[in-house]
């Protein structure tokens, strides 16, 4: 991928293929935030700027983890710490997560539809939050379940209440699942595309979206949709690399 976002126009479909190419250049990147035109065989194609889509998706991407980690988490302490729902809760969770997102989207873009979430950052980031929240719940349930209850129990006898004693005793010792949750639960949301494609239309298109638009008449525009995808990976391996220590115990 890197390769090819560095190609210029007569690299990208060669035989036999160039690995390296003869001149590195950035102009792919470049024409990604300037919609620049491009000619091939004949046709005058524009590269689609992304500047919207880095916008969406970094929105949409980010507040649905938040929503999906806060949602997750008191989820989490509900089950581990008091039993809520019984032993069949836990199940109707995972049983919501194993089922494909495509059973829930045409009666989500119905309701959409009555109450105006369609095309709209609110109603993607709900979605988003929303779907993963299952996901979050059940990482951190485990986190949670390693704790000992005596902690909680010792707090609460020193005078903190039950809620205090989940948020000042507890959450500090899991702060590493939290962090490994989020990581996944961004990259869900982050490279999600059937929602976002089915959701929204033009005031909001995140990136998996955006890159069905690099398919023109004259053929795929290999160079830049590269590009895009050397972008698009960027903000996971800074994330990554932000809370690594804190992964690697989670």
């Amino acid at each position: 991928i890197v390769s090819t976002s560095l190609k210029e126009f007569g690299e990208w479909v060669t035989n036999p293929p160039i690995f390296i190419p003869s001149s590195p250049q950035i102009e792919n990147y470049i024409n990604l935030f300037t919609g620049a035109a491009l000619s091939q065989s004949g046709f005058v194609s524009r590269v689609p700027n992304i500047t919207n889509a880095l916008l969406a998706s970094a929105v949409c991407g980010v507040c649905g983890t938040i929503l999906s980690i806060f949602v997750g988490l008191l989820a989490a302490f509900s089950i581990s710490r008091h039993r809520m729902g019984g032993e069949f809760f836990p199940i109707f969770l995972l049983a919501a997560r194993i089922a494909p997102p495509i059973v829930a989207v045409i009666p989500l873009l119905v309701l959409y539809s009555f109450i105006g979430l369609v095309d709209t950052y609110l109603g993607l980031i709900l979605a988003y939050g929303l779907f993963t929240a299952p996901y979050s719940t059940w990482m951190m349930v485990s986190f949670i379940d390693e704790i000992p209850r005596e902690l909680e129990e010792s707090a609460q006898v020193d005078g903190l209440s039950t809620v205090e004693s989940h948020f000042k005793v507890t959450l500090p010792l899991v702060k590493g699942g939290v962090a490994a949750t989020a990581l996944f639960v961004f990259i869900l949301n982050w490279s999600e595309f059937l929602l976002a494609l089915s959701l929204t239309h033009y005031n909001v298109m995140t990136i998996p979206v955006q890159v069905r638009s690099f398919f023109v008449y004259s053929g795929q525009l290999y160079g830049p949709q590269s590009a895009l995808g050397v972008i698009a990976i960027i903000p996971l391996i800074i994330f990554s690399t932000v809370i690594q220590r804190y992964l690697v115990r989670g």
